[in-house]
């Protein structure tokens, strides 16, 4: 039984190269104020009681530079620092090999700096207070109207706004479902566009968390306004 003082293993996924930055490296490590932005997440999730331990998984060259700027800057819930792999998919379940199957695993974009400890709380509540609930995403509602369209770019079908939620991090899970989860995706060499879709395709209830429009990933130069 998992209940609001449970506590969190935090997978932090920083193992991206950032392409559309045209940094020259990955744009995890982009220093803001004098610290890499993924030190931002880290620093939430050290000073939070919900979050008993942290893995970050990144890029083979960079392990030792994750492992130095942890100490430099004093996040001493880091349990492992490990390599990712060719996608970020194969990252996370290379993560969830140091997880247990009785914790509750959440999920986090090393690039997503704006994270805030309420998700935590909420989601852990939610999962408390129902439990059929598989795992909590936090999420917005869409602004835009949406567009389905075929392969040719025509427009067949303009879809109700009000049915979409754009879907963030943290993802946060019953630990046994979401290696569960993965397992199963690996088996059938799915590949998923996040950790909840493969939750999803076995079964699993997902229920959205409302975050905030400022709860950002950091994609492109233009994004860097928001810092």
């Amino acid at each position: 039984m998992y209940c609001c003082n449970s506590k969190i293993t935090l997978i932090v996924a920083a193992a991206g190269v950032g392409k559309r930055m045209g940094l020259g490296y990955p744009k995890q490590f982009l220093e803001v104020d004098g610290k890499p932005l993924f030190l931002k997440v880290l620093e939430v999730a050290e000073k939070t009681d919900l979050v008993e331990n942290i893995i970050v998984v990144t890029g083979e060259d960079s392990v030792e530079y994750v492992k130095s700027e942890c100490l430099k800057n004093q996040i001493f819930k880091i349990s492992e620092v490990i390599s990712g792999g060719s996608e970020r998919q194969y990252s996370i379940e290379k993560a969830l090999a140091h997880c247990s199957n009785d914790s509750i695993i959440a999920v986090q974009d090393g690039v997503r700096p704006f994270l805030r400890e309420s998700y935590f709380f909420e989601a852990l509540k939610i999962l408390q207070d129902d439990i059929k609930v598989d795992g909590v995403v936090v999420g917005v509602p869409v602004k835009d109207t949406i567009k389905k369209i075929d392969s040719d770019g025509f427009v067949i079908e303009t879809p109700k706004r009000s049915e979409f939620i754009a879907v963030h991090t943290p993802q946060i899970f019953r630990g046994d479902i979401l290696k569960k989860a993965y397992s199963k995706a690996a088996e059938d060499n799915f590949l998923g566009t996040d950790d909840s879709s493969l939750v999803e395709r076995i079964g699993g209830k997902i229920k959205v968390l409302l975050g905030s429009y400022d709860n950002i990933k950091i994609t492109t130069i233009e994004d860097l306004k928001h810092l």
